[in-house]
């Protein structure tokens, strides 16, 4: 059964393995996935660690569900010391690994030290072997995978991999899985790489019992036809994920030329029906792929149609994609945009944070701040499409002054540039945003700015915000399964009300990634999806352990406090502009210049948002600035942590 997954705790520095049960009474504190990650990471991390030493420990999972007849749960959480942020790290991605881990009999896995040459894991049916690796380093994530299968003669092996970015430590270098699948956020790719492990190859073939069957099946029909039924979600199954770019940026919600403009015009080359279009004609009518047990298959599969890389293929591009590679450098061609969607997926680095800080330094070129000295003669004007390529390679490859510099990310780059560059870099808690601009969407703005792991749209972000939906709607999302009487607006330009709306996504978000749920099947931007109250008979009817609405509320709001109590022990302090709960000035100074009627001129209100601070810490029982408080860790069993019992 599912509680039958073991935890292995694995130290490449002396090749000793350990594997356990998970306790019961830890399942039903934090379930599992992210959760019982965070309690891992916390109880296992020494506090102000190097993120690159091996006492710095890695952290895999698969959620509680994975891998059972439920829908959708394919969702692989990576968590570590941040070497992006020095905060807490972690990332989440698709595809077909964790329910492989979990068929090889494990949930966890912690692996601390660091081996004195590259090596991976291979994990089959509870046997865990450290293997060289010498043959795989510098390879592409993709031909990683490929030769791992060759080298073991099972083609069914699936494998969590880094490519040459996490090899050179680029700090927000990704974890990649099949095609496109990443754990894009935080870097930690890069920490795989600071402990010379290229890989984490598993295949199991062990049976998960679950607890009622034909309950299990016949429940998991609803989920399937709320999930289908969902208009976002048949919208997702025809375009994929860049449906939200193309929606997003009609109104004028995309970041361009960094943070000059919030609308990218004339950009027809990369709108999701161009890009469909370019998948039909190169692979067919049949594109659209999807992970394990998910029915909406949101992936383009494509070939790039013309210049270096032509007849390559890959998958994608997201909605992320879109932005990184197309509003925010002001580049308008789909050869460039698919193009530099294959290079990072090869590199395995995140598509966020490269194309943002890319954009900075297009930005920083255009002001005088950097110049031809420190491009090593490039003109990194906006909309030059060569350069943003070359930037990749130069990136990923550590190549040049610049290259090297960006490599480390936006705090350290800034300090390295000097002069007021700082002052451009969008980012929170020293990650860099997406590509979505929040000067009209405080609910958003507010979201990005407290996101545990820096600037995030996957944590805590209120999309639904943006439908307008009806009070009386609003309030039946929102106040399930904690009754919530304050204020509600239907409109996304409103502050009153959004507190709690990111505070309630939150808790959400946390559930979904510790039953390890992908987000797209719940009240992420489909208001009529499963939320609280349809996963207490998933959990039951699969693994027999009982929750309500209530206990799964209080595990995620367990959770989120103990990844709060993390980065205030690593130094997170509220107005902190590289580790606080806050925006760049920009946010504040600078009002939107593009888009509909409703959007132009306006930007986010200093008093009302740090009242929607005030509020949302009030929500979690924190103080003014932001800690939790003695009756809040009582309340939440966090107060004798951390208790070392795993």
């Amino acid at each position: 059964m599912a509680l039958d997954r073991k935890i292995a705790y694995i130290n490449l520095s002396t090749g000793q393995t350990e594997i356990k049960p998970i306790p019961l009474e830890l399942r039903k504190k934090f379930i599992g996935g992210r959760g019982l990650d965070a309690y891992l990471l916390y109880n296992h991390t020494p506090q102000g660690c190097d993120p690159l030493s091996p006492e710095n420990p890695l952290i895999i999972s698969g959620g509680l569900l994975t891998a059972t007849c439920a829908s959708a749960t394919a969702r692989a959480h990576f968590m570590a010391k941040s070497p992006l942020t020095g905060l807490l790290g972690s990332a989440n991605m698709g595809g077909f690994f964790a329910p492989e881990l979990a068929w090889a009999g494990f949930h966890h896995l912690v692996i601390t030290g660091k081996a004195e040459k590259p090596v991976y894991l291979w994990i089959h049916n509870g046997e865990i072997e450290i293997r060289d690796a010498a043959g795989l380093w510098g390879k592409t994530s993709a031909d990683t995978q490929w030769a791992i299968r060759e080298e073991l003669g099972d083609e069914e092996i699936k494998s969590a991999v880094i490519g040459p970015a996490g090899e050179n430590l680029v700090r927000y270098a990704c974890v990649m899985t099949g095609i496109k699948n990443a754990a894009g956020r935080t870097g930690m790719g890069c920490v795989m790489g600071s402990k010379n492990l290229k890989a984490v190859a598993v295949r199991g073939t062990m049976d998960i019992k679950i607890s009622y069957p034909l309950e299990a099946l016949e429940f998991n029909k609803k989920f399937i036809e709320q999930i289908t039924s969902a208009k976002v979600n048949k919208t997702q199954g025809a375009l994929g994920t860049p449906f939200i770019w193309g929606a997003t940026n009609c109104w004028g919600g995309i970041r361009t030329r960094n943070f000059q403009y919030n609308q990218m015009e004339n950009a027809d080359d990369i709108e999701p029906e161009a890009i469909d279009e370019i998948a039909n004609k190169t692979i067919g009518p049949h594109h659209m792929a999807g992970c394990f047990g998910c029915q909406v298959h949101c992936r383009t599969q494509y070939r790039i149609p013309s210049g270096p890389y032509a007849g390559k293929y890959d998958e994608g591009p997201e909605y992320t994609s879109l932005g990184a590679f197309g509003a925010e450098p002001d580049c308008k061609s789909a050869e460039t945009l698919l193009t530099a969607n294959y290079l990072v997926n090869q590199y395995g680095v995140d598509n966020l944070e490269i194309g943002s800080i890319i954009s900075w330094a297009m930005e920083l070129y255009e002001l005088g701040i950097i110049g031809s000295k420190e491009t090593d003669g490039l003109d990194l004007s906006f909309g030059n499409e060569k350069a943003l390529l070359e930037m990749i390679h130069r990136i990923c490859t550590r190549k040049g002054w610049l290259g090297n510099v960006l490599a480390d990310g936006g705090v350290p780059a800034a300090a390295s540039i000097g002069k007021n560059s700082f002052d451009y870099l969008i980012q929170v808690k020293g990650m860099n945003n997406l590509h979505s601009d929040e000067r009209a969407t405080p609910a958003l703005a507010l979201g990005i700015a407290t996101a545990s792991r820096g600037s995030d749209h996957l944590r805590s972000r209120p999309a639904i915000d943006l439908y307008h939906l009806p009070v009386d709607v609003l309030r039946k999302i929102y106040s399930s399964p904690i009754a919530y009487s304050g204020p509600l607006s239907s409109e996304q330009t409103e502050y009153v009300g959004k507190a709690w709306e990111v505070f309630w996504q939150e808790n959400c978000y946390m559930a979904v990634d510790c039953l390890g749920i992908c987000k797209y099947h719940t009240v992420f931007l489909g208001a009529t999806l499963p939320n609280f109250e349809d996963w207490p008979k998933a959990i039951y009817y699969n693994t027999g352990l009982e929750f309500t609405p209530e206990d799964i509320w209080a595990v995620a709001d367990r959770c989120n406090n103990i990844e709060r109590l993390f980065n205030l022990r690593e130094g997170l302090t509220r107005n902190d502009l590289s580790k606080g709960d806050t925006l760049n000035h920009r946010y504040f100074d600078e009002p939107l210049r593009r888009g509909a009627p409703d959007v132009i001129g306006l930007s986010i209100d200093r008093d009302k948002f740090n009242g929607m601070v005030d509020e949302f810490y009030g929500h979690h029982g924190w103080d003014q600035n932001g800690l939790p408080t003695a009756e809040t860790l009582k309340r939440l069993g966090l107060d004798q942590e951390p208790t070392h019992l795993l």
